[in-house]
């Protein structure tokens, strides 16, 4: 086991992966930006490290200024966190090449699962099932695009290769449109991920955002956690995620879980990963997969018991994974809720000073966040500020929960989103089960303020 971990991040996230490193007896390196000097993880950390100014660019993905941190207090592994630098192939070699371990999986994997066109191809060859469309990146001639447009059937969505997180994608209703969809989207994706590459899928009408977590070792050991929920998203921004998934049978699970546990063997994958995929009318289509730990991540830690950050350090450490696929039992069912620091319903952004911090408790609730009273919430980063989670024996349970731990949490000086929240948990479909990820653009459309 290592001796001292570096943690690259920053939130929530950072005093996540300390509470991992504290139980684990591993000392932590916290590094930080000037504009989150006083937060909560950098005063509890074994080391503290300032890396610069408060935009990203100079401090968080500064690579330079993370290996020279982890250099100067003789860490030995950097944990990369999710977000920032966490899926950057570079970086993870760079961590490599300068003698530390990368807690999170091979520069190699994360190229090739980062890049939507080649991961497509491995998922193809691995035998998990993907959306249909195009074989790789679309070629330059349009009189080719428009066949396998055809070929595909519209509606399609032409999506960037080096893409993410909602962005670089574009709906195609008509053949008329196709050409400049294609080629609006190639400048933006050149733009924003300097890849132009685009790639074309079958747009599917309703589907819900299902995923599947896995956990890998070196010793080619892999095992699938599950699935989690994903689809009450805005603008492809997750905002509440709950497991198991509801109204989808188990056998249907487990057959795709076998499946991803079987890619990760076929890549050599190690670590935790996430695969994510469309699901509708009893079909699985992946998308992608998330090669780090994802903000979601505590929903499966409740109703498996295994702590999945935990898991990433013994795993780059070089253990085996101390379980078998047999052995992973789902209990219950767990809900998340992202608490953001924007207006419930404008969702424009709402920095500054908490002047009452008050979270919720009793049985199943948990809370994963790094804000306190008089903390300043800075304006230079997601608007994230913690996620409530909650843990019943029944879905059922679990909303009941929710409901109370929304209703107890105290937050002044800031908008949040806890206000939307309360009224989605007593919301008839969102009670009902099974919403699509077009559910809640619907709903707010619907509850316009």
């Amino acid at each position: 086991m290592f001796k001292k971990i570096l943690i690259a991040n920053r939130g929530e996230i950072a005093l996540r992966i300390q509470r991992a490193c504290r139980e684990l007896g591993v000392k932590s390196v916290v590094v930080y930006s000037e504009a989150d000097r006083d937060a909560k993880y950098v005063k509890l950390a074994d080391e503290a490290v300032c890396i610069g100014p408060a935009p990203s660019a100079q401090s968080y993905l500064h690579m330079p200024a993370i290996i020279s941190a982890a250099e100067v207090t003789d860490a030995e592994a950097i944990h990369p966190g999710y977000g920032f630098l966490s899926e950057n192939a570079d970086f993870a070699e760079r961590v490599e090449q300068s003698g530390f371990t990368f807690i999170g999986p091979t520069p190699e994997s994360i190229r090739i699962m980062g890049d939507k066109v080649s991961a497509k191809q491995a998922m193809i060859k691995a035998g998990v099932p993907c959306v249909p469309g195009s074989e790789g990146a679309l070629p330059e001639d349009p009189k080719e695009i428009v066949r396998i447009a055809r070929q595909v059937g519209y509606p399609v969505i032409i999506k960037a290769a080096g893409g993410g997180g909602g962005r670089g994608m574009r709906v195609v209703h008509t053949e008329a449109a196709l050409i400049n969809a294609v080629q609006t989207t190639r400048a933006e994706a050149g733009a924003a991920f300097g890849n132009p590459a685009v790639y074309m899928e079958k747009f599917l009408e309703n589907p819900r955002h299902v995923e599947i977590q896995v956990l890998a070792d070196q010793h080619r050991n892999a095992v699938y956690l599950g699935e989690r929920d994903c689809s009450m998203q805005r603008r492809h921004q997750k905002i509440i995620e709950e497991a198991p998934a509801p109204g989808i049978p188990r056998r249907i699970i487990e057959k795709i879980g076998e499946r991803c546990a079987a890619a990760c063997k076929r890549i050599g994958y190690r670590g935790a990963g996430t695969f994510e995929f469309l699901y509708e009318n009893g079909e699985f289509y992946f998308i992608e997969m998330n090669t780090r730990v994802q903000v979601e991540h505590p929903v499966t830690e409740l109703v498996t018991g295994i702590d999945i950050v935990q898991m990433q350090i013994r795993v780059a450490a070089g253990e085996k994974l101390p379980f078998s696929q047999r052995q992973v039992v789902m209990r219950g069912h767990a809900i998340e809720c992202r608490i953001n620091a924007e207006d419930p319903y404008k969702f424009v952004p709402s920095p500054g000073r908490i002047t009452m911090w008050h979270a919720p408790g009793g049985p199943g609730v948990r809370v994963d966040s790094h804000i306190y009273t008089n903390y300043f919430v800075p304006p230079n980063y997601d608007s994230m500020i913690g996620k409530i989670i909650v843990h019943g024996d029944t879905r059922e349970q679990a909303l009941a929960r929710m409901g109370i731990a929304l209703s107890e949490t105290l937050v002044e000086g800031i908008h949040t989103n806890i206000p939307l929240h309360r009224e989605l948990m007593v919301d008839a479909k969102f009670i009902e089960g099974g919403t699509s990820i077009h559910y809640l653009e619907g709903w707010l459309a619907q509850h316009k303020r």
